[in-house]
C-alpha cells in the first residue's frame, strides 16, 4: 500500500509509542486542566507541527546527519535539556504560589489567571518542546525506515502515508488528555493544595525528562 511493508506492526508500533508518557503530552494536559480545553487544542496543535517538522526532517534526511554528528546531536540535546528544565522551574514557581495562597479564597476568573503564568504562549512551548528532541528524530528516522519498502518508485506518498497515520493517533490521544484535563481543572480551582501537588509534579517530571536527555547518548 504506497510502498508501505507490514502495515499492522506498523500501527501496533505506533498505538504503543503514543501512549508512552512524554513531555509533550503532559504539557498539553497541563495546560488542558489550567486554561480548559480550547488553550489546550493550541498547545496540541504546537505538538502537530513540531512532528510534522520532524518527520519532514526525518524524511529529507536530517536524522541522520544528526545522528553521524556527535557535536550537533549533543549542542541540540542540551538545548532541549535546557528548555525542559527551565519549563519545570517555572511550574515548580507556580506551584509555590499556589501553595502560599493556599487559604485565600479566589473566583473562577481569578483562579485561571492565576494558573496562567505571565506570557506564556502554548502553541510557541509546545512547538519548542517538539522540536528540541533529538531522540525524537532518531525515532522517526528509525522507526519510519523500517516499513518503507526501498523498492517502491516515490518514497515520499510511504512517507506521507506514515505520518499521517502518526499524526491521527496522536490527534486522538491529546485530545483525550485534553478533555480529560478540563475534568480536572474544576477539583484543581476549589482545592489550592491539590493543584500545587499536581503542579509540583508536572515540575518534577519535566526534570527527569531533562535529565534522561541529558545522558541520552546518539
Amino acid at each position: 500500500m504506497l510502498g508501505v511493508t507490514d502495515l499492522p506492526t506498523y500501527l501496533v508500533g505506533l498505538v504503543l509509542i503514543i501512549l508512552l508518557p512524554g513531555p509533550n503530552s503532559l504539557y498539553v494536559l497541563s495546560v488542558a486542566a489550567r486554561r480548559g480545553i480550547r488553550t489546550g487544542y493550541t498547545a496540541a496543535a504546537g505538538v502537530w507541527c513540531g512532528d510534522a517538522v520532524l518527520m519532514v526532517l526525518s524524511a529529507a534526511g536530517v536524522a541522520s546527519l544528526l545522528q553521524g554528528n556527535a557535536l550537533l546531536f549533543g549542542i541540540v540535546k542540551y538545548a532541549g535539556a535546557g528548555y525542559l528544565t527551565y519549563l519545570a522551574i517555572g511550574m515548580m514557581r507556580a506551584a509555590w504560589s499556589m501553595w502560599r495562597s493556599r487559604n485565600e479564597r479566589t473566583d473562577a476568573g481569578t483562579a485561571d489567571a492565576d494558573a496562567a503564568p505571565a506570557g506564556e504562549r502554548p502553541f510557541r512551548r509546545a512547538l519548542v518542546i517538539s522540536l528540541l528532541n533529538p531522540k525524537a528524530i532518531l525515532f522517526f528516522i528509525s522507526f519510519f525506515v523500517q516499513f518503507v519498502d526501498p523498492a517502491y518508485a516515490h518514497p515520499a506518498l510511504s512517507f506521507v502515508l506514515l505520518g499521517t497515520l502518526a499524526q491521527v493517533a496522536s490527534v486522538l490521544y491529546l485530545s483525550a488528555l485534553i478533555f480529560g484535563g478540563t475534568h480536572l481543572a474544576a477539583t484543581f480551582r476549589r482545592r489550592k493544595r491539590l493543584s500545587a501537588g499536581a503542579t509540583s509534579a508536572a515540575g518534577a517530571l519535566f526534570l527527569g525528562f531533562a535529565a534522561k536527555l541529558s545522558f541520552s547518548s546518539v
